[in-house]
Order: C-alpha cells, then sequence, then structure tokens
C-alpha cells in the first residue's frame, strides 16, 4: 500500500490597514498556541493468522489409536502445511501440524509414493512418521507398505509448479515406536495441503 506524504500547509493572512493616521493602528497581537503535542505511537500489526492454504480449504483429519488415542480434525485455519517432490524417489512428501502447539503436539509426515506433477493417483503406498514434539517420541511405519492412499487429486494454484493435493487413506499395520515405546495404528486419513513441485 502507497504510503502519501503529507507536508504541513502554513496560510498568511494580510490585515488592510488603515492609512488616516499611524496614531490608529493597534498592534496585532499574535494568539498563543497550544504546545505541540507528539502523535501517539502507531499500533503494532497484528500477527498474520497461520493456515494451510490460501484459498482457506487445506485440513488434516485422522483417526489414531494404540500408545495414544486421538481423533485429529484440523481446519485450514492455524494448520501449518507444506509439500514438496521427493528426491530419492518419484513422489511427493506433505507435513501437518497445528501453528499454536498442542497437548501432545504432533507432526504428521505422509511419504507419497509414485505421485507427479498435476497427476492424480490411486493405491499409492504411504511412509508415515508421527512426530511428538517436545518429547523423544517418534513412530514411523519405516516404508510404504503399511499405509495406501486410494484417491488422489491435485489443482494448479496460481503459482507455477504449486498444488492443491487432496487426498485420502488408511493404514493396516501401526507405525512403530522408533525412539520411546509402542506402536499407532492411523486406522484412517485425509487431508488436503500444498506442494511445490519446484522445490
Amino acid at each position: 500500500m502507497a504510503v502519501v506524504a503529507l507536508s504541513a500547509i502554513a496560510s498568511a493572512a494580510s490585515a488592510a490597514a488603515d492609512n488616516s493616521g499611524a496614531a490608529d493602528l493597534v498592534p496585532l497581537v499574535p494568539a498563543p498556541t497550544a504546545p505541540a503535542v507528539a502523535p501517539a505511537p502507531a499500533s503494532p500489526a497484528a500477527p498474520a493468522a497461520t493456515s494451510c492454504l490460501p484459498s482457506g480449504d487445506g485440513y488434516l483429519r485422522a483417526r489414531i489409536g494404540g500408545a495414544l488415542d486421538a481423533k485429529i480434525d484440523w481446519p485450514n485455519r492455524g494448520t501449518q502445511c507444506q509439500g514438496e517432490s521427493k528426491t530419492t524417489s518419484p513422489g511427493i512428501r506433505m507435513s501437518f501440524q497445528r501453528a499454536a502447539g498442542g497437548k501432545p503436539n504432533w507432526l504428521f509426515v505422509f511419504g507419497l509414493t509414485g505421485v507427479t506433477e498435476g497427476a492424480p493417483a490411486h493405491d499409492s503406498g504411504v511412509n508415515l512418521t508421527i512426530i511428538l514434539q517436545g518429547t523423544s517420541r517418534i513412530f514411523g511405519t519405516l516404508g510404504d507398505s503399511r499405509c495406501t492412499v486410494d484417491s488422489l487429486t491435485q489443482k494448479p494454484l496460481p503459482s507455477p509448479h504449486v498444488y492443491r493435493v487432496e487426498a485420502r487413506g488408511f493404514c493396516t499395520q501401526p507405525a512403530h515406536a522408533v525412539r520411546g515405546d509402542g506402536d499407532l495404528l492411523v486406522s484412517t486419513f485425509e487431508f488436503a495441503g500444498l506442494v511445490n513441485y519446484a522445490e
């Protein structure tokens, strides 16, 4: 937004003098001026609210059982999501977490195999990692054979190589503890987030 600099404009008033005699001239006493008041400091701008997708339709939903029981239902607002193409094999990697954190403070990372830019996908394998941030607990499927995305669509966004990716799937076997104890079974999951294939 352009900022317009405001200039102070001084106006001078001309007084008409009576030329009939010097004794008739009355000296003008300037009116007292109010002391200058410093402008109030501007209020700091409120931080922009975190959201997954600019379009307002990002989300993550999942049903978790095992060592921890939870029903995840994260809307677009307050959810951080990001995605990129995987370098080791064709596919994408997408992550989701709540901006303000929570108890527990989950981080979900979905590594999808066989997903290419702009194309729909079916029956894609998923390597799922779940991290409880602020603790040492990490759970992972350690491969893409335990979870499956049965439906995935991609919608191009205004930026080149950036897409809204929407998917749903399930896991048939649990994610084992990589650090800590226990297993987590994500019986169902669905999400919509952003993937930047240029990164």
